[in-house]
Order: structure tokens, then C-alpha cells, then sequence
């Protein structure tokens, strides 16, 4: 099929917007990753800025990478998955009882489960730093400044995500198909485990995946919680740009960037991205 002089001036200009997008969304990323390999200067002085494009190139900056914002992001890994198994004990329970389930205060109950989307995560910080204090004072156990008390925190933040994505997942599932297993003598709990899970997993891989990413960034809630040996990933990198900015922090985030892109190549590889944005499959 030709096309028209109109069809060819669209297409490029669609070709042309979806560059420019890419383009905004990569140059931070590319500047980040440059600055990381600029060369510090010499004669021992400290340099507060980022050089890019570097006038020369080098790796001296990820040797200088304190070993604190190693364990804060060995802390935030395993604070994200976590986050992401105590979202996933949640919310897929909770998405199916709201899915399926006829009881009155249905809806109440589902805007309770997407109430952390709607506080400001300042709110939500003070909030659990208060309630921990009130926990401490009861009960003698200390949540705050706990990885413990940063993982219920967590849970709280990434759950809706993982709502979200199970109950879109089952809007669109075939109850006929579990209504087939059951009639050929299959419990409901094989039923579940059999049809139901493996048809819905798409949706808990990119509700967990969003769990994970929303614990990973979060700043305003582990900094109420956070204290001095137990401080997350971002709120390191947050107190490290506050007090003595220096190219170690880009390399460290070059680090960063280059795990996320792991992630996303193993998550291709054991599921397939397509199949994340596909909640039907």
C-alpha cells in the first residue's frame, strides 16, 4: 500500500516526536553514566560538580565509592523484595475478594487497599514514625530505625500496586475455566493453583515488579525511618548530594542503572515483558 505525501509527513512526524521523547527520557541517564567516568582532578582537590562530556576518561571514581552506599543498596534489595512478597501476601488475596466477592462495603473496602496511593508519603513517614513510638511504648519492641519497621512501611506503600494489577488481571479472566476444573473433580484449592495463578501471573510479576521499584526509590518514608547503619539506597545518595557532592555518587548510580537493566533482561527472560502489559494473556 503507497503512501500519500500526508501519510509520509505523519509517519515522520511521529517518528520525530517519539525521538524527541526518547531523547528527553535518555539524557539524564547518558550524563549520569558520562560524568561517572570523568577523571578527578589532581593535587588532591575535591570536585563538586559534574564534568560532561569528560575531558578524559576513567573508572577512579567507582574506587571511591564508599562502602556505605554499598550496604545501603544491599539493604534496599532486600528491602524491595521484601516489600514485594509482603505485597503479593496482600494483595492478591485482597484483589481476588474484591473481584469476586459479593459483600457489602465491597467498594469501601477497595479504596481502603488504594488509601496509600492518595497520602503524601511525607504523611505516611510521620504517620508510622508515630505509631512505632506507640508501639515501642506498649509493647517494649523498637520498629523504628528496624529493618522490620522499614519492611511494614514498605508493604504499606507497594500494595496497591500489586491490587491494582491482580484485579486487572481478573476483570478480564474466564470463570468458565475454573468452573471446568472443578466440575472434573479438582478442589478449589487446585482449581486455584492449577488455572487460576498461572492465568493471573502476569499480573502479580508486574504488580511485585512495581512493589519492588516503588521501595527501591522511596525517600520521604525510610528517612522518618532510617537511622545511623540502616539507611536505604536513595536516602544515602540524598544525604551524600546534601553534604559533599563528588562524581563517586554517579558512578554508584551508574551501578544502579546498570542492575535495573539486569532486572528487566531477566524478568524478559523468565517472563517475557510483553506478557507484564498483557493482563488478558
Amino acid at each position: 500500500m503507497r503512501r500519500g505525501p500526508l501519510g509520509w509527513l505523519a509517519a515522520m512526524a511521529v517518528w520525530l516526536l517519539f525521538g524527541a521523547v526518547l531523547i528527553i527520557l535518555l539524557a539524564p541517564l547518558v550524563v549520569v553514566v558520562g560524568g561517572s567516568f570523568s577523571a578527578p582532578p589532581t593535587g588532591g582537590l575535591i570536585i563538586s560538580y559534574v564534568e560532561f562530556p569528560p575531558r578524559a576518561w576513567t573508572i577512579d571514581w567507582y574506587r571511591r565509592i564508599p562502602p556505605a552506599e554499598f550496604h545501603a543498596l544491599a539493604l534496599s534489595i532486600a528491602l524491595g523484595a521484601a516489600a514485594a512478597a509482603g505485597a503479593c501476601l496482600i494483595g492478591i488475596p485482597a484483589a481476588l475478594g474484591v473481584v469476586r466477592g459479593r459483600f457489602p462495603g465491597k467498594s469501601v473496602v477497595a479504596a481502603v487497599m488504594r488509601a496509600p496511593l492518595q497520602i503524601p508519603a511525607v504523611v505516611t513517614g510521620i504517620a508510622f514514625l508515630e505509631l512505632f513510638y506507640r508501639v515501642g511504648d506498649w509493647t517494649g519492641v523498637e520498629l523504628q530505625g528496624s529493618f522490620a519497621g522499614l519492611a511494614v512501611a514498605h508493604v504499606f506503600l507497594a500494595t496497591p500496586f500489586v491490587f491494582a494489577a491482580v484485579g486487572a488481571t481478573l476483570q478480564k479472566f474466564n470463570p468458565r475455566l475454573e468452573e471446568a476444573a472443578l466440575t472434573l473433580g479438582a478442589s478449589r484449592w487446585r482449581s486455584f493453583r492449577r488455572v487460576t495463578l498461572p492465568l493471573i501471573m502476569p499480573g502479580v510479576y508486574a504488580g511485585a515488579l512495581y512493589a519492588f521499584i516503588v521501595s527501591f526509590i522511596d525517600v520521604p518514608v525510610s528517612l522518618f525511618l532510617s537511622e545511623p547503619g540502616l539507611v536505604p539506597y536513595p536516602v544515602e545518595l540524598f544525604y551524600a548530594m546534601e553534604n559533599e557532592f563528588n562524581p563517586s555518587i554517579l558512578a554508584s548510580a551508574t551501578l544502579v542503572i546498570v542492575f535495573s537493566f539486569i532486572l528487566l533482561l531477566i524478568m524478559q527472560r523468565l517472563v517475557g515483558l510483553e506478557r507484564l502489559l498483557r493482563s488478558d494473556s
